[in-house]
């Protein structure tokens, strides 16, 4: 049964599917259970793999969360698509398919300058749903480095890269240094846009490359590691929800805000980056609100945190002065009606706006179909100690 692999496909066109998968490693035993379960319903490839093929150019259609995949490589059908994670593995070759999700920033107070000229900050981070696929897995003995693609135009594939500078640092401290990787990103989340997309790359890279190692690093290792590599790196292996200061990369792990809850990020095509925000932060103006207060809040009343008051982010402002439409794109987002709180998340673009419109339709005419604007409708999303998240 080596190289046996099933995929439950259906030829109904209107169907729809997530567009983001995981794959998780499993055993023949597994497989054998699963052919005879889908055997009359299965199309069955010997020694094949089914590869997802994801856009190559950022269009805002292929980004919602009920877009259908097509599993092109499976059959030249355009009517084919995949049933469900589950039902399309491979064992020719051991490969992971990994959810990578983004992250909003649900208070974000700046503290100080250092000396080395990074920031003290304190902030409660929350992964969501909407985010990125890695397609990770063990080159051959023979390779003398990674293998790295992505799908998405501009997105260096080089050396400065997250993902491939987490698997060299992977070998660097598990001391496995003749094990290369092939990484394929297929990319969603835009730049420039305070969802730490690329934070949460390097994270979801070095938990798989763990795992094709055989777990030689405990999670508390990955943890101390990370932050070597960026300040919200450390973030993207905690459950979903936590406190985290100093750059970024001291993490507290706090009880997780409820999986499910609604929002909707808008992110107009024009970026921002960190220090463009940073250099028009005007210190005297930030926030007075003690962080440990705001957590307090959030924790004990959830996503409501007792008030508007409590979505404070001292980037805001600086960003607002070197982009004022933004500031006028956010004033529109508040009098949506059904939205409990919009802000901007990190340093921007995005804005993320808690709850839903109590006119989905009209909400996605007005602004999704707005040119320069991208609407990406998801939700909270945590994970079980040892078990990575899906999307």
């Amino acid at each position: 049964t080596q190289g046996l692999s099933i995929y439950l496909v259906t030829g109904q066109e209107g169907k729809r599917f997530p567009n983001q998968m995981t794959m998780q490693k499993r055993t023949t035993a597994n497989k054998m259970m699963m052919f005879l379960a889908l055997l009359l319903q299965a199309i069955v490839v010997i020694d094949g793999f089914a590869t997802i093929v994801p856009t190559t150019s950022f269009q805002r259609q292929h980004h919602r969360l009920d877009t259908p995949t097509t599993a092109s490589t499976l059959s030249n059908s355009k009517n084919i698509r995949c049933i469900s994670a589950t039902a399309a593995f491979a064992t020719k070759e051991e490969q992971l398919v990994l959810h990578s999700p983004c992250k909003i920033n649900l208070f974000l107070r700046i503290l100080r300058k250092r000396p080395d000229n990074f920031h003290d900050l304190a902030s409660l981070f929350q992964t969501v749903k909407f985010g990125d696929t890695l397609e990770l897995s063990l080159l051959d003995s023979a390779a003398t480095k990674d293998e790295f693609t992505c799908n998405m135009e501009g997105v260096p594939t080089d050396d400065s890269n997250l993902v491939i500078r987490a698997l060299k640092l992977m070998r660097e401290k598990t001391g496995k240094t003749d094990v290369f990787f092939k990484a394929n990103l297929i990319k969603c989340v835009p730049a420039q846009a305070g969802l730490g997309g690329g934070s949460g790359n390097a994270a979801t890279a070095m938990h798989g490359a763990n795992e094709l190692m055989g777990c030689p690093a405990t999670q508390e290792q990955l943890v101390e590691w990370s932050g070597e590599l960026g300040s919200d790196i450390t973030f993207f292996l905690s459950r979903g929800s936590a406190y985290c200061t100093g750059r970024g990369e001291i993490m507290t792990p706090v009880e997780p805000l409820p999986a499910g809850t609604k929002l909707y990020i808008v992110k107009p095509d024009i970026g921002l980056s960190t220090p463009q925000v940073f250099g028009a932060l005007d210190y005297n103006a930030l926030s007075t609100k003690d962080p440990e207060e705001l957590l307090k809040r959030f924790l004990e009343n959830g996503v409501d945190a007792g008030g508007h008051d409590a979505y404070v982010n001292d980037l805001e402002q600086p960003a607002f002065d070197c982009l004022p439409e933004l500031k006028a794109l956010k004033e529109e987002l508040v009098n949506v009606e059904g939205f409990q709180h919009v802000m901007m998340s990190g340093s921007g673009t995005s804005i993320f706006c808690i709850g839903e419109p109590k006119d989905k339709e009209a909400f996605m005419k007005e602004f999704d179909e707005r040119e320069g604007i991208n609407v990406f409708p998801t939700e909270f999303i945590n994970r079980e100690e040892g078990v990575w998240f899906e999307s």
